[in-house]
């Protein structure tokens, strides 16, 4: 009798427990979701098309992993969303922020890659409108799928220390083709895959709001905002991705990080970048210098790229990723 007692006790105490952290989890979200009506707020690059610059900072308990730029795309019959952040918490902000634009139902939502700083707020719209489509690249799907997801949510976990507990993977639900015209909420919108099949990852997609030439590139493109290559990635697929791009000549172009302008304003700086690396690492590799030995002349010709967040931390894993990939081509 004793042990039935202590068992049901320790029930509800336990439950006592899961209400309390419920209840914790909901004021803090609620607060914060106040604090950022004022910090955050969709600015209008064209005709019914609203970007949130977000922070450049890395995901930390303040921003509840909030780092990337959502965009807002809003038709005569409902409105959709490209890239609705890294965490449960900042998918509920980004719908708050829509709400102050338009009453519309989101019908569509892009997701530009993998990395789940772009698209872990995908929980957040299902829950509101759970018949929304949600595109991506197949591959994304699949990788996202197969523990990316989880993994980029204990990863969110951990860098916000917590506040971003209650974060799930929602994944896409449409596999997207290269050129594919989806038309969502009275709008047209076509997709890029990568021409080289790899850049910033092997799951990216571009996405062209046609009627505004805007194009929401993903972490394809970066301003003012370095970003790490990992082993998914090519660098010079990047450069002919960039190249594309710009190409394209649009309008408008949404960089993954970073403030939005025209091809010369957003795009071609970093383009530049990555040509600089690419023909310094050249030069080295022709000489037989280490990574290291390479470094410091590439850091002499990247002196305007000096202040962009993260320049220290990934120069010089960026001239060790170049200079891998120039070997395996001279292979």
């Amino acid at each position: 009798m004793g042990d039935i007692m202590q068992s049901i006790f320790e029930n509800k105490t336990m439950k006592k427990l899961l209400l309390i952290l419920t209840a914790v989890f909901l004021v803090t979200t609620v607060i914060w979701l106040s604090q950022s009506s004022e910090k955050y707020r969709f600015d209008k690059i064209a005709d019914n098309v609203y970007v949130i610059h977000g922070p450049l900072d890395e995901p930390n308990p303040e921003n509840r992993g909030f780092m990337n730029n959502p965009g807002l795309i809003v038709g005569k019959s409902g409105a959709v969303i490209v890239d609705p952040g890294g965490t449960y918490q900042v998918g509920r902000m980004v719908l708050k922020k829509v709400k102050v634009i338009t009453d519309k139902p989101i019908v569509a939502v892009f997701n530009t890659h993998v990395h789940g700083d772009h698209w872990l707020g995908n929980q957040a719209i299902i829950e509101q409108y759970p018949k929304v489509k949600i595109y991506a690249h197949p591959n994304m799907i699949e990788q996202a799928k197969s523990g990316e997801g989880e993994r980029w949510v204990k990863l969110m976990h951990d860098l916000t220390k917590g506040t971003s507990d209650g974060t799930k993977p929602t994944y896409p639900t449409k596999a997207s083709t290269h050129l594919k015209v989806v038309n969502a909420g009275g709008e047209a919108f076509k997709i890029h895959h990568n021409i080289t099949g790899v850049a910033h990852t092997n799951t990216d997609i571009m996405v062209e709001h046609i009627k505004s030439k805007t194009l929401f590139m993903g972490d394809n493109g970066l301003l003012h905002r370095h970003g790490r290559f990992d082993n998914t990635s090519d660098m010079h697929g990047n450069i002919k991705v960039l190249e594309y791009a710009i190409n394209l000549d649009l309008d408008y172009y949404v960089p993954g990080h970073g403030p939005t302008g025209n091809a010369k304003s957003t795009v071609q700086p970093f383009l530049s970048y990555l040509r600089i690396v690419r023909d310094e690492v050249k030069k080295g590799y022709a000489k037989d210098l280490a990574d290291y030995e390479i470094k410091p002349l590439a850091d002499k010709k990247l002196t305007p790229y000096h202040d962009w967040h993260g320049y220290k931390s990934n120069m010089g894993k960026h001239i060790g990723k170049m200079l891998s990939e120039i070997e395996n081509l001279d292979e």
